[in-house]
């Protein structure tokens, strides 16, 4: 990893699209700038409308651009939806030095020959994460650089997506103006930002809930051993409070979050509040400061979080618990379940997926972190905190064609720069 190199992430979801530019280096990522939008052309992590989608990720990169007074040239840009594709896969290789040292040649050469899986034309290799090496037979190996041997083997984990969504994407941020220097699995990526390394050597299960799917990423010894996701979220939590309570999707959303707040409470207040509630015999809550269209001013708080809420975070932690049960890693995380992602401050989250789960919980925040961190130490923004680390890791070299090398002019954005004096330019034609 670089030190000190400016990433740029641009995390893509159904509900939002958050844009970061951080310093990475060895220990932290340290925030310059970040702007969060609300995302338009977007439905269920997939882009479904190519002319909304360019406009909102253009209004997040200005955003963040002008907090950090650095102008984009490329980003790391994630991926999810359901076409979000995972499996296992082995490589091996006669190790070339005639001496019979490992080196980085033969590293590359085992990881390719691991990608050498059955795939449809119509998908893509996002991730190729190597779990475990082995030398002459010897498993259990995590760095296998310099040491000495014959035959070289390793295990992996792949993630594909489909070409279509990767094709759009890149469509959608040839049309901003920019390059993708990289493209991650949006679980993968909030992994990296609030996992630690004892979580991920024991095994752990993360579980970042968004707006439209929740993705599903399982640590075993270290590494990633499977990934998936459902096509189910907390914008079903905001549906069923619109149809319980005969209100629109904005009302139940601003009603979502003030619950959510409510549980966020110091505890001598919400016991104050319970107590006076008690004393009343009621269970209302005053909705009168949210401003609804809707003429609804008090409501059950049993009935919202008991009747509509709870019911709705019990499917979908009994359909996680099923994936986890199908992945083959049940009884294997004994450092339990890690929620994070917007959905993770949905009030009952965690109590809910004790009772469902019967594993350990806590919420993930992103960690190891500085700068302008009061604005991003939050769940929802996990993945576009792990998009920096990630893209700290890549090796980017721009380039032009017939091997020539691009000058380097302290990342000037040029490409993004050309676009906005076009479009200057042709607001001024008929």
């Amino acid at each position: 990893m670089s030190e000190g190199k400016i990433i740029v992430g641009v995390d893509i979801g159904t509900s939002k699209i958050v844009t970061i530019i951080a310093r990475v280096d060895e220990e932290f990522v340290n925030v310059l700038g970040v702007s969060e939008v609300p995302s338009r052309g977007v439905k269920k992590g997939q882009i479904v409308d190519i002319k909304e989608a360019v406009e909102s990720i253009n209004n997040s990169l200005d955003g963040a651009e002008r907090m950090a007074g650095h102008s984009v040239g490329s980003v790391v840009a994630s991926i999810g939806g359901s076409q979000i594709e995972s499996q296992n896969s082995r490589g091996v290789v006669a190790v070339s030095s005639s001496a019979g040292e490992i080196t980085e040649s033969d590293l590359a050469r085992v990881i390719d020959a691991a990608k050498a899986v059955s795939l449809p034309s119509s998908r893509q290799i996002l991730h190729v994460l190597p779990r475990n090496y082995a030398v002459d037979g010897q498993e259990g190996i995590k760095d296998p650089l310099g040491m000495i041997g014959i035959r070289l083997e390793v295990d992996t984990h792949i993630i594909s997506a489909a070409s279509p969504s990767l094709s759009n994407l890149e469509k959608v941020f040839s049309q901003v103006g920019i390059d993708i220097d990289g493209v991650a699995f949006s679980g993968y990526a909030s992994s990296l930002a609030v996992l630690s390394e004892t979580e991920k050597e024991l095994g752990v299960v993360l579980v970042d809930i968004g707006a439209g799917t929740t993705d599903i990423s399982i640590y075993s010894e270290g590494s990633v051993a499977y990934s998936s996701v459902l096509a189910i979220g907390a914008r079903h939590i905001t549906n069923d409070l619109a149809i319980g309570l005969r209100i629109s999707l904005e009302s139940s959303e601003k009603i979502k979050i003030y619950l959510s707040n409510m549980s966020k409470r110091p505890k001598i207040e919400r016991l104050g509040e319970t107590f006076e509630r008690e004393a009343r015999n009621i269970d209302e809550i005053d909705l009168s400061s949210l401003g609804l269209t809707e003429d609804l001013r008090k409501v059950s708080h049993k009935t919202l979080t008991d009747g509509i809420v709870r019911p709705r975070l019990n499917e979908i932690f009994t359909m996680i618990g099923m994936e986890i049960k199908r992945s083959g890693y049940a009884g294997q995380t004994p450092a339990g379940i890690v929620i994070t992602g917007g959905g993770a401050l949905t009030v009952g989250a965690a109590d809910s997926a004790k009772r469902t789960l019967a594993m350990p919980v806590r919420i993930g925040t992103p960690i190891n972190i500085k700068g302008l961190i009061d604005e991003i130490q939050y769940p929802s923004f996990a993945s576009v905190v792990g998009l920096a680390v990630f893209g700290a890791t890549l090796d980017i070299k721009p380039s032009l064609p017939f091997g020539l090398s691009l000058p380097s002019f302290g990342n000037l954005g040029i490409n993004r720069i050309f676009s906005k004096v076009f479009k200057f330019i042709k607001s001024f034609l008929p």
